[in-house]
């Protein structure tokens, strides 16, 4: 019985004695009160003068607090072996005077830049391209002149600067001082000559130029002029200046009309007004003179009257004709015993009806009679007004 008592009182004694056994053993793990403070407990080095001739030795050992070396903190002047630690500034950058040199500190040469190139040309005066300086002002000027013109070249060029005014060069005495010197000059084909300019760039149309050269074949002395232009109503497109025709005569004034007026009135000059001459004067025709050729008005200039072709250039006016023999003929109102008179302008008055549209003279009106007018006015019938 007594066996049976001391195995129930084991099993209690075992429970006790186990909480006490592990309270005794985790006694000396409890930290001290100071845990973030310096006098915490660990293992650290130590410098051991053992047994190594006199060579200090690190050893792993427990050392009381006030024994123990303090580890220096991260990123620290310590820690990253500056002895002389950086003195604090006042807040203020000080760039050097000079400046930050990268290039230098990467060991990269120095890069000159576009702008700092092109700023160099100028102040050499060698720039490639043209530089305005003063834009926005009222006198811009050119920065860096080409070396190749000579400012004595380009000055007399330009006509000085004396007046203030910037004048056109005269290229006839630039050619002319340039084949004195001496210099090849390379001629471009002018294109002032509407003949020689294509028709797509504003030439003449090929009708005009095949007019001009019937014209020539007819041995008329003439010249284009520049174009005349008064409106919608008056103008000539492509007009010439009627100086002469076949056989040396002369027509005074010179007349300012249409090529195709012109090849009318040299075809009927040379075709019948001559041979008429030759055959009733035995003599040929000198000078003719014309009373109207261009002219920006109404018919007969009366108000309210249709636009003349005078006003197109396409008529012109005989006053008078002047044969070699000295003769003049005047177109007006013959006398009765004037036959041989008579005779030549009746016949001109017939047969310049298979040259023009329209013929009026002495006769026909009070406008016409003191001269013979001729134009070819397109009527759409083809109706040719020859008053006879």
């Amino acid at each position: 019985m007594s066996i049976a008592f001391v195995s129930r009182l084991r099993r209690p004694l075992g429970l006790l004695l186990i909480p006490a056994m592990l309270a005794a053993c985790s006694g000396g793990m409890t930290p001290p009160d100071d845990i973030d403070g310096a006098g915490v407990s660990a293992v650290t080095p130590v410098m051991d003068m053992g047994d190594t001739g006199g060579e200090p030795v690190e050893t792993a050992m427990a050392v009381p607090a006030r024994q123990k070396k303090r580890l220096p903190m991260i990123d620290s002047d310590e820690a990253m072996g500056v002895t002389q630690p950086v003195q604090a500034s006042s807040g203020v950058l000080t760039v050097p005077e000079g400046g930050v040199n990268m290039d230098e500190g990467l060991g990269v040469g120095r890069v000159e830049g576009l702008a700092e190139a092109q700023a160099n040309e100028i102040a050499e005066g060698n720039a490639s391209q043209v530089v305005v300086d003063g834009v926005g002002t009222d006198m811009p000027r050119q920065v860096g002149e080409p070396a190749s013109i000579p400012m004595s070249d380009g000055s007399a060029e330009l006509g000085g600067e004396g007046d203030g005014y910037l004048r056109v060069p005269d290229k006839a005495a630039t050619r002319r001082r340039q084949a004195s010197d001496g210099e090849q000059v390379a001629f471009l084909p002018r294109m002032s000559n509407p003949m020689q300019m294509p028709e797509a760039m504003g030439g003449m149309p090929a009708s005009e130029r095949a007019c001009r050269q019937r014209l020539q074949k007819l041995g008329v002395k003439f010249r284009d002029v520049p174009r005349i232009s008064r409106g919608r109503s008056c103008g000539i497109e492509w007009p010439v200046e009627l100086s002469g025709l076949s056989g040396g005569i002369q027509i005074k004034p010179a007349a300012q009309v249409n090529c195709q007026i012109t090849e009318a009135f040299a075809r009927w000059v040379k075709q019948e007004l001559v041979p008429s001459t030759r055959m009733r004067y035995l003599s040929g025709v000198s000078a003719i003179h014309q009373m109207s050729s261009y002219s920006c008005r109404t018919m007969n200039s009366q108000r309210g009257a249709a636009m003349s072709e005078h006003a197109k250039g396409n008529a012109i006016d005989v006053g008078k004709i002047v044969l070699t023999s000295g003769k003049a003929i005047a177109i007006e109102k013959k006398g009765f015993f004037a036959f041989r008179e008579k005779g030549l302008l009746k016949s001109v008055r017939g047969d310049s009806c298979k040259y023009f549209s329209t013929v009026l003279g002495p006769g026909s009106d009070r406008f016409h009679k003191d001269h013979f007018h001729f134009d070819l006015r397109a009527r759409k019938s083809g109706y040719r007004h020859c008053s006879l």
